[in-house]
């Protein structure tokens, strides 16, 4: 959600504006990071850049033997029935997982219609909606990508040498400059390292 809400806005400034928009895929452009990814008018990959995952997950962790074995029970009470769908401390249920699916399925339909619609004209024949990922050229060859480039060689090239790349980004405190917020900083790297463990990385 969050990634299409950002492409909408950077793709409502750039038409407004009367602006084209580069997307440079450094490390990995995948699932929302390739949504918002498809916000540019051209998509730029390093050749071991990860790109795709067009696709909707949901995933959760399932208790309830450990809880039988420790002699804990489950007190949930609800009003509407699906209030505690895919609740993970009880046995999973076909009915929860058809409800899943079924929320999954427009959200993936969307996704699908937006990359078709961005990449227009682009895209190769095949399957390039199952969530599979590809490298680099791979991606390029798919049409998922534009090509292989980096972001100041390839602006230069486009714009000319007298190009001024502005970074933009959160203002750091004085204490956080200092290193003070080591633990934030740590917390951090689990999380980043948690979503590229889903990519085999």
């Amino acid at each position: 959600m969050q990634s299409s809400l950002i492409a909408a806005r950077i793709r409502r400034l750039a038409d407004d504006k009367k602006i084209p928009v580069h997307a440079f895929v450094e490390d990995v452009a995948a699932s929302g990071g390739y949504w918002l990814a498809c916000a540019g008018d051209q998509i730029w990959v390093d050749q071991s850049s990860i790109v795709g995952s067009i696709g909707v997950i949901f995933a959760s962790f399932g208790f309830p033997e450990l809880m039988a074995r420790h002699g804990i029970e489950r007190r949930v009470h609800t009003a509407g029935r699906s209030k505690s769908l895919a609740d993970p401390f009880l046995p999973e249920k076909p009915e929860d997982v058809a409800r899943l699916e079924a929320l999954q399925q427009p959200i993936h339909a969307a996704f699908i219609a937006y990359v078709k619609a961005r990449r227009a004209g682009r895209l190769s024949e095949g399957d390039l909606f199952n969530a599979d990922v590809w490298v680099g050229q791979q991606a390029v060859d798919l049409g998922l990508a534009d090509g292989v480039a980096h972001l100041v060689p390839r602006l230069k090239a486009l714009y000319g040498d007298k190009v001024r790349l502005v970074a933009y980004g959160p203002r750091r405190s004085l204490l956080r400059r200092f290193g003070v917020n080591l633990l934030g900083g740590a917390i951090t790297e689990i999380e980043e390292r948690a979503m590229l463990a889903r990519y085999g990385l």
